[in-house]
């Protein structure tokens, strides 16, 4: 679908330019555009490599594992309907850690395995189960104790102070976080009000 997308506004930016008849306007957008990525790009290689590393370090330091025993009550009242021991909730918990620390390059890869291991909870396959929903609204509206990502690209454009976005992304993904699980509880309460039988008479 996103390649639909990006397929439509390059036609469209086309067809725009040829209608008006400046045709150069958009072959000079199209170079700018992919030397601005190369620049943005080379800009965030230096400050992610050192993220990650530092994360690394925490990671080979027991910081995660000690996270994730932290989120474990978390994790078992907003999944109840998984089973205690299941290895889902293993992989949720490394991938909320890992985006809790800013870490989106190492969260997706558990929230993938996350989600194939619920799939395998899930009794109807052609549809998303409610632990399923309740994960991917995690994982879009995590709490975010370092924007690691935006700090790079703010250092990439010359910001005197990149990280002061600190504060501002804390309180903004923490709110995204406050409804996201509202939001959830919401649907998962209609849902079963639903599917629960209605008394006779």
């Amino acid at each position: 679908m996103v390649n639909i997308i990006w397929l439509f506004f390059l036609v469209a930016g086309f067809i725009a330019a040829a209608l008006q008849g400046r045709i150069e306007l958009m072959t000079e957008a199209v170079f700018e555009g992919a030397k601005t990525g190369v620049t943005v790009c080379f800009g965030l290689i230096s400050i992610l490599v050192f993220w990650m590393g530092m994360m690394r370090i925490a990671e080979d330091a027991g910081l995660l594992r000690k996270l994730a025993v932290l989120l474990r009550p978390v994790v078992r009242f907003l999944f109840p309907d998984v089973p205690k021991d299941h290895p889902a909730l293993g992989y949720i918990m490394s991938n909320m850690s890992a985006n809790i620390l800013g870490l989106g390059n190492a969260a997706t890869p558990m929230g993938i395995k996350a989600m194939q291991e619920l799939q395998k909870l899930n009794p109807d396959k052609d549809t998303a189960s409610a632990a399923m929903c309740t994960l991917l609204a995690l994982n879009t509206a995590s709490i975010t104790l370092i924007p690691t990502t935006l700090i790079a690209i703010r250092m990439n454009f010359g910001s005197t102070n990149p990280a002061e976005i600190v504060g501002t992304t804390l309180l903004a993904t923490i709110i995204a976080t406050i409804a996201a699980i509202a939001l959830d509880r919401w649907f998962r309460f209609r849902s079963l009000s639903a599917t629960r039988p209605k008394p006779k008479g």
